[in-house]
């Protein structure tokens, strides 16, 4: 393959995300005992919260906020302080997805690397520098920072003027997301590959140019 720029997701493409496991150790700083009852009630909240960020209805803060408003009252604390502690408790659990390490280090000195996520700034950053990876990508796009969110065509705009606008035939992303990540791409005019670790059926609508069920057949595909 001849890409010149391959473009990232973060969440659940190079690092894992388990909230539950950030939210546990989160609520263990405030001496509750978060279980699986608690989280399945917040994902009742946070869910549609995501939906209506990715499609422009709320903004970051909003969401940010809103998610913890219920345990804000209830430990009498701001919801801003409940968000930063999750976000500080995320990186603290952060790891590389396997074969992320291996495939950004193939691909390094061949192509221009990217990330372009809808999370959030205070955990990207710290992330990229405990996993090492800051010295990989030339171009790091935060939903949170540009005002807009995958999939608004608007942050892959704002992506290819901090790239130097390089040519769409040029560019693939790749991500988890269909929706966020493939067909955000397609709407933005470049190449598309989804990773599908799950073995889920593509969505009406949505064609990725690839298909790849591991970083691993990723590294493969565009270095084998």
């Amino acid at each position: 393959m001849n890409y010149k720029w391959i473009l990232f997701d973060a969440d659940e493409t190079l690092f894992h995300f388990d909230a539950f496991k950030g939210l546990n150790l989160m609520f263990s700083h405030f001496d509750v005992d978060f279980t699986q009852l608690d989280f399945i009630e917040y994902q009742k909240i946070n869910k549609p919260l995501w939906e209506d960020y990715q499609n422009g209805v709320i903004n970051a803060k909003q969401l940010q906020n809103i998610r913890f408003e219920s345990w804000a009252e209830k430990l009498k604390v701001t919801t801003q302080t409940l968000n930063r502690s999750f976000l500080m408790a995320m990186a603290d659990i952060c790891s590389p997805l396997p074969g992320a390490k291996e495939l950004l280090h193939n691909l390094k000195d061949k192509v221009e690397l990217g990330i372009i996520t809808n999370g959030f700034t205070e955990l990207q950053q710290v992330r990229l520098e405990r996993t090492g990876f800051q010295d990989y990508f030339s171009a790091l796009i935060i939903s949170e920072q540009v005002g807009v969110a995958k999939p608004d065509r608007g942050i892959f705009d704002y992506a290819f003027e901090q790239m130097g606008y390089p040519e769409k035939k040029d560019i693939l992303m790749v991500g988890d997301n269909p929706h966020s990540d493939i067909l955000g791409g397609m709407n933005a005019g470049i190449h598309t590959c989804w990773l599908n670790t799950q073995g889920h059926q593509t969505p009406n609508g949505i064609s990725p140019n690839y298909q790849v069920s591991s970083l691993n057949e990723l590294n493969t595909l565009l270095t084998g």
